[in-house]
């Protein structure tokens, strides 16, 4: 049946949501949905359930592109119920399909599941800033062969320019002549280059969004930031576009996205992994790090990225720049023991401190018992001050020129925060450095002999469109969980241990454990060993 045998009050509901869509007419889509938490409405980016997810998301997707419905066809189902599947051509090119049940509910009809197909993407350009199948072939052999990579714009690729998540940068640097060490390693253990993924301007930003280019999708909760600055190889990961992200964590850029979007994490021990051909923001603290979507991915990734010791030089690509000089251990065993910073656990919002309560709770039964015990780090904000004001006298040394060749070339959040960056003297970097030295210390110390275990950020992910000050609010609160890591330089990995409920439906918060400098391996498996204990003890479930 076509659209000539709808009932008219149907076809009327159906118009009158059609129009609301294309103006984003936020009323009348809320009213169109049928109210409840049963209310369904899926999509390739996943499922959301209930008339409050849906409506959250709607607030902050934004209208469609302009479209035509060329077909309608209509199934009843039953006196008061109708499937309706239409076909839509869009102005600027493809069709999409809508599939939709509607119900009469007190009289009016309104949608109470609903499937969208939206047009092919081809590229989906806030994620990826170039890609291939393909772009580069990595050795045919190796412990990665069959992986794909995206990696984060800041790494050199030999015949590309780094853009910096930045379209004037992008424009204004020269081709690389040579692939940066982190690449080439990947290459060299049989991963291919899938392509160049999307960076946070500068990488000066947790939230994962870009006034240029517009904000990846959250792989595993729609309509949700991705979590930044690593948010194209995250997304990329997440959303099964590639098996690995190369990244770089300076505060938290490669354990927030994997919070984020249900993600393996590791930010590596500063200055295991050669920086070389790896655009800075501040070295302090920058390292390099993987996302990956299981723990066993990014084991193979840790064993050979840091046990290789660059002596196999007859199997370097073509890409390949020059050979790595620095390891990691792989023998050791890190003890079966937590540390819980009671400080971190103060700074979490309520969803999150009760399921990581539960998860300490279901860790503590059963033979496989770990030893747990509750330790003090200090005020978390003594450790994101200093450390803001040292990120930020260096990304200024880092940028400051460029900057100030280039005015207006950035977006407003990462402007305002290299115009503070600027006004950083050099009297109080050296203050910052002096405080954040006993802080370094006494992060080391209470690593020595367990594993610093807390939730990777406050709370799940924030929904797309917070800007101003409640998103600087999220930005502070995450960063007074991740800059203890980064401030004593010891790798941290976030492992998606926790589900908690959030205004877009069920949501991954991660879980971080932060190891001794060096032991990055060892905590890959403790994490995966912890995962199965998770996992074994049905808490997740």
């Amino acid at each position: 049946m076509a659209e000539a045998s709808v009932p008219a009050d149907l076809l009327a509901a159906f118009e009158r949501y059609e129009a609301a869509i294309v103006v984003d007419d936020i009323a009348v889509l809320d009213d169109t949905f049928a109210p409840g938490p049963d209310t369904l409405r899926g999509d390739g980016a996943g499922l959301l359930v209930g008339h409050d997810a849906i409506s959250a998301f709607r607030g902050t997707r934004g209208g469609v592109a302009p479209r035509t419905i060329e077909r309608i066809e209509y199934r009843p189902v039953g006196t008061d119920a109708a499937l309706l599947v239409s076909v839509s051509r869009y102005a600027g090119g493809g069709r999409g399909l809508q599939t939709q049940l509607w119900q009469r509910i007190d009289g009016a009809w309104r949608i109470t599941a609903a499937h969208v197909t939206p047009r092919a993407q081809p590229l989906d350009r806030t994620v990826w800033r170039t890609v291939g199948d393909p772009l580069f072939q990595g050795a045919w052999e190796g412990p990665l062969a069959g992986l794909t990579v995206a990696v984060k714009d800041l790494f050199a690729i030999k015949g590309y320019r780094i853009g910096a998540g930045n379209p004037v940068y992008l424009d204004s640097a020269r081709p690389e002549t040579t692939t940066a060490p982190a690449v080439s390693d990947l290459l060299r253990g049989g991963a291919s280059l899938r392509g160049i993924a999307r960076t946070d301007e500068f990488a000066y930003s947790i939230a994962g969004d870009n006034a240029h280019y517009g904000t990846p999708p959250n792989g595993a909760l729609p309509g949700a930031l991705p979590g930044g600055s690593s948010s194209g190889p995250a997304t990329a990961v997440a959303t099964g576009q590639a098996d690995i992200g190369l990244a770089t964590d300076t505060a938290g850029s490669v354990r927030v996205p994997a919070s984020y979007q249900g993600l393996w994490g590791l930010r590596t021990t500063h200055g295991l992994v050669p920086r070389q051909g790896m655009l800075p923001l501040a070295q302090s603290f920058d390292t390099v790090g993987w996302l990956t979507r299981d723990g066993d991915t990014l084991q193979r990734v840790a064993d050979w990225c840091l046990s290789y010791d660059g002596s196999d030089a007859s199997a370097a690509t073509d890409q390949d720049d020059l050979g790595r000089g620095r390891w990691g251990e792989s023998g050791e065993d890190l003890p079966w023991r937590f540390a819980v910073p009671e400080e971190a656990l103060d700074a979490v919002g309520p969803a999150t401190r009760d399921a990581f309560d539960t998860l300490l709770g279901a860790l503590a039964e059963g033979p496989d018992a770990p030893a747990i015990e509750r330790v003090s780090l200090g005020d978390l904000d003594d450790y994101l001050v200093s450390f803001r004001t040292v990120q930020a006298a260096e990304a200024w040394r880092n940028n400051g020129a460029w900057l100030q060749h280039h005015p207006g070339a950035v977006g407003p959040a990462v402007a305002e925060r290299f115009r503070a960056a600027a006004a950083v003297t050099a009297e109080d970097e050296a203050s910052a450095r002096s405080h954040l030295a006993p802080l370094r210390d006494l992060v080391r110390d209470r690593v020595r002999g367990a594993v610093l275990l807390l939730p990777t950020a406050p709370d799940a992910a924030p929904a797309r469109g917070l800007a101003g000050e409640r998103l600087d609010a999220v930005r502070t609160a995450t960063l007074r969980m991740t800059t203890p890591a980064a401030v004593a330089g010891l790798p941290a990995l976030s492992a998606p241990l926790l589900t908690v409920p959030s205004p877009l439906g069920p949501a991954p918060v991660g879980v971080c454990l932060i190891s001794r400098e060096g032991t990055d391996i060892a905590l890959v498996r403790l994490a995966r060993r912890l995962a199965d204990r998770v996992s074994a003890s049905g808490v997740n479930r």
